[in-house]
């Protein structure tokens, strides 16, 4: 079974996003949390073709992707688990754990570095938050993100399967966090003990520096709490924070060819990335 999951990796990791993408939308549609500031129609048509690059972008530049070398690590025996005799359910699962942990280290940087800040942005300056924010990220930094999950494969020695758990969980849980669908206030705070959810995250969207600068993780919620990046909620609250980037307020900002210049673009490079701050 983990090798037919293997072999049609880009198969499941498609069905899977659709699955969860129609949710979300569904979700966020029937008892959205937030009213928009801007329409759908200003806004996914840039978001949604960012994905669609990205994807074409990562296959081109490194076509056997993180799964390949993860098979590649296996082959060669690169890695600490390919040294070391553990049983597969206790790598796949220590693997998942590390590559999140990986993840939650990169989303640090991506914020504390000046020009990866510039790159991130992009996710940031998004006025609105949905679904499609949790996929809208700058080419370039995509292919960072993948380099540094390369790595992160060949020093863990992750087999394949564990990988493949990953990266589905981690596209299905960006997604779910960055939804704008309502979570009643109790299951929130049960749920955020074991997965990031929405209103966790979306402190990290805010304007405010102190509060972007908080809620790294995507998957789950324990590094920001054991490292000190946790914050519980927005000192606006949830209705009247705003979200995005100072720097860029005009809805022309959410086109596809603005979103793609933004890195280069003059304004504020890293006002609110830059200073990883601690209450």
């Amino acid at each position: 079974m983990a090798d037919l999951i293997v072999d049609n990796e880009p198969v499941v990791r498609l069905v899977v996003f659709f699955i969860v993408f129609l949710a979300i939308v569904a979700w966020e549609t029937a008892l959205p949390r937030r009213q928009r500031l801007l329409s759908r129609l200003s806004r996914w048509p840039a978001n949604l073709g960012i994905v669609v690059l990205n994807t074409v972008v990562s296959r081109v530049v490194a076509p056997m992707g993180v799964v390949g070398m993860a098979l590649a690590a296996e082959t060669e025996g690169w890695g600490l688990f390919n040294q070391v005799a553990v049983p597969l359910w206790l790598v796949v699962l220590l693997s998942v754990f590390l590559l999140d942990l990986a993840i939650y280290v990169q989303h640090v940087m991506f914020h504390a570095i000046p020009p990866l800040w510039r790159l991130h942005r992009m996710h940031h300056a998004d006025q609105d938050f949905d679904v499609t924010t949790g996929a809208r990220f700058h080419p370039i930094e995509v292919l960072i993100s993948l380099g540094i999950k390369m790595c992160a494969v060949i020093l863990l020695g992750a087999p394949a399967i564990a990988v493949v758990v990953f990266e589905v969980m981690l596209n299905a849980t960006a997604m779910f966090n960055h939804g704008n669908q309502r979570l009643p206030v109790a299951l929130d705070r049960m749920l955020r003990l074991i997965v990031v959810t929405p209103d966790m995250h979306r402190v990290h969207h805010s304007v405010i520096a102190a509060e972007t600068n908080s809620n790294f993780g995507f998957n789950f919620p324990w590094w920001d709490r054991l490292l000190g990046t946790y914050r519980a909620q927005p000192s606006a609250g949830h209705d009247n924070m705003t979200i995005g980037i100072e720097a860029f307020r005009d809805e022309r900002d959410q086109r596809f060819d603005k979103m793609l210049l933004q890195p280069f673009r003059p304004g504020k490079p890293g006002k609110q990335g830059r200073a990883i701050k601690r209450d």
